[in-house]
């Protein structure tokens, strides 16, 4: 099953002064996000991606064009290294398909200009290029109701802000973690269905434009998950990944979990 990675965000609020990197390039340990989300991908058998370029679109091509499986994978080196016998691969069985959609794109309209790639797949995943769980896909794939346009995963915000609540005088009475709210957001793992694009015109956005419109005509499906859930806007989220990682504690890193059975 093919997956879209939307891919052009600039990511301003994790930028440092001297980054000019796209968001999904950021780095967890040695390898980018954009690399950890195809790999949860594929822990699940789904090996064709379709990335939707944008800003930065060079440094994505080149490090998929220079990539050097001996940063993630155990090898032999011999004949005073210029033989290399790799014991493992990454991404030996993935189809990459680059795509520009342009700087200033929607998401909804990257998805329009992606989708001559996706003729011959009716279900078809994406997802934001930005977040990491470790829910089960394939489940939420089965999931996916007969005639319904998608999905989207829904999960409790991760916000370390407190809701204040006031009385009409301004008093205080209450404050309340984010967290612990009755809330839902959206956490960009889609499960789409080609009639997807009957709810998304030209120029327009994939949730606020297409997911709603399908959602008002009873097509659209949001799957609550309070597992594992983190997105990487910030440089505080992008820390707490990085510990993670380095810990071996990383739960969306489930095909280290297969090497180690």
């Amino acid at each position: 099953m093919k997956v879209v990675l939307f891919c052009g965000g600039m990511g301003m609020r994790i930028r440092a002064d001297n980054q000019s990197a796209p968001k999904p390039m950021t780095p967890i340990g040695d390898r980018p996000i954009l690399w950890h989300i195809m790999r949860y991908y594929a822990h699940f058998g789904h090996t064709e991606f379709i990335l939707c370029l944008g800003y930065g679109a060079s440094v994505i091509k080149d490090y998929f064009l220079n990539y050097r499986e001996t940063a993630s994978n155990n090898f032999v080196l011999s004949n005073g290294g210029q033989d290399v016998e790799m014991l493992e691969s990454d991404i030996s069985e993935w189809k990459i398909t680059f795509v520009d959609t342009g700087l200033t794109t929607a998401i909804g309209e990257r998805l329009r200009r992606v989708r001559p790639y996706l003729e011959g797949d009716d279900v078809f995943l994406a997802n934001y290029g930005d977040g990491v769980s470790d829910v089960d896909m394939n489940a939420l794939i089965a999931s996916l109701p007969a005639g319904h346009a998608g999905s989207l995963l829904a999960v409790p915000p991760q916000d370390s802000f407190h809701v204040v609540g006031l009385d009409q005088e301004g008093g205080m009475t209450g404050i309340v973690p984010v967290a612990s709210m009755n809330m839902w957001i959206n956490g960009g793992f889609f499960v789409l269905r080609q009639s997807i694009f009957d709810y998304i015109d030209e120029g327009e956005d994939l949730v606020m434009d297409g997911c709603i419109r399908a959602a008002a005509a009873g097509k659209f499906t949001a799957n609550r998950y309070e597992g594992f859930w983190a997105c990487m806007d910030t440089l505080k989220e992008r820390a707490y990944l990085e510990e993670l990682h380095a810990t071996g504690a990383a739960p969306w890193e489930l095909w280290r979990q297969r090497e180690t059975v």
